[in-house]
């Protein structure tokens, strides 16, 4: 079997400097969130562990998953699909089509058997024998099965993939099924979002490639990393939220003032993702700075939770149900009642004053 190159093998015969390897690999340590002092760590993995095959497969999806891993910036996703990984199958972005790409699928299994990742966009239905998805003249959910049984772990790309999303909307006729609820004996990454940042999943792979071991997990499955925080937690209209300011209609001078989306429906106190702080298209934007709130879609069951302009009316946050006039009365009456108290006490005093004693009594000494 012929050695599988590295990835620094790749890049030097690309013409790269070290220099310029070195920068990559501290980008890709801050794109981890990871400090100074793992860029060693990552140049190491990258100059010394082989390229991994990843097989990506698709099952129900509008495929704007890949649509956005196309699109990360740090790093390029040139430099992970080209250099960092083997992309051997994507039936999306792959030149081979038909039975060659077929043939690549089935060489790719066998040949590196348990030491290859499987990405899944989308899910398979189950419904009438899985018949509503058809990957190379048979079901989807069959192609899943023997993919995953041979892989070292599934990574779960998107909310179609991780939860369902609206193709496992009520009534669900195709009975379209999360990865995990098929897959039971392989590690599974999910990674949801509709679609998820690109950062976060090329952010994924690096870190499997770099530590060749899985992140660390929330109870739900989704990479702490990336998912430990609500969007709320980081959001630049947090202030507003916490002030009671909030944007009570579209296009109204709370909108043009930049308060809380909350009124609106936006799900952020709820939502747990990276969307406030890696934000979208380098950096550059992330719904709720675009003015519209968030609908919680890297959330299970997102889908089938009601209008997404519907307000959450949960939220024991101070301001949530408040307007500003209201907080501001509150916080009158606590100055009138301290205004008040305040002249109680000066009233006493002068009384003393008048009655001969020029200061206060002390207590007794102990």
């Amino acid at each position: 079997m012929a050695r599988l190159e590295t990835f620094y093998d790749v890049i030097r015969r690309q013409g790269i400097s070290r220099r310029n390897f070195m920068k990559f690999c501290s980008l890709t340590a801050a794109s981890l969130g990871l400090g100074p002092a793992f860029v060693p760590k990552i140049a190491h993995a990258m100059e010394t562990k082989p390229r991994i095959p990843v097989l990506w497969l698709h099952g129900l999806e509008c495929t704007c998953c890949s649509e956005s891993f196309i699109r990360s910036a740090h790093p390029l996703v040139k430099d992970v699909v080209l250099s960092m990984i083997s992309l051997d199958y994507d039936d999306t972005l792959m030149a081979s089509a038909g039975h060659q790409a077929e043939a690549i699928l089935e060489e790719i299994r066998h040949e590196y058997k348990g030491r290859y990742i499987a990405a899944i966009e989308g899910n398979p239905p189950l419904a009438d024998d899985g018949m509503y998805c058809i990957i190379g003249g048979r079901p989807f959910v069959e192609q899943l099965r023997e993919v995953c049984d041979d892989s070292m772990a599934v990574i779960s790309w998107g909310s179609c993939a991780s939860w369902g999303c609206v193709q496992a909307a009520k009534p669900n006729p195709t009975q379209a099924t999360p990865v995990d609820k098929v897959i039971k004996n392989k590690p599974i990454i999910k990674v949801p979002g509709c679609p998820p940042i690109a950062e976060v999943m090329t952010g994924v792979i690096t870190y499997m490639l770099t530590f060749d071991r899985i992140p660390e997990l929330d109870r739900q499955g989704r990479p702490t990393m990336f998912y430990g925080q609500r969007i709320h937690d980081k959001c630049y209209r947090r202030p507003h939220f916490d002030a009671g300011q909030f944007v009570e209609a579209w296009d109204d001078d709370q909108a043009r003032k930049g308060y809380c989306l909350y009124k609106m429906g936006c799900k952020g106190p709820t939502t747990y993702n990276a969307c406030s702080t890696v934000r979208w298209n380098d950096g550059l934007s992330f719904p709720i700075q675009s003015g519209h709130g968030c609908i919680g879609c890297s959330e299970d069951g997102f889908w089938d939770k009601g209008p997404f302009y519907s307000r959450l009316t949960d939220i024991p946050q101070f301001g949530a149900e408040a307007n500003a006039d209201s907080i501001g009365g509150a916080v009158a009456g606590v100055v009138t009642a301290a205004v008040a108290a305040h002249a109680g006490v000066s009233a006493v005093h002068r009384a003393r004053t008048k009655a001969g004693m020029t200061t206060p009594p002390q207590p007794p000494t102990p």
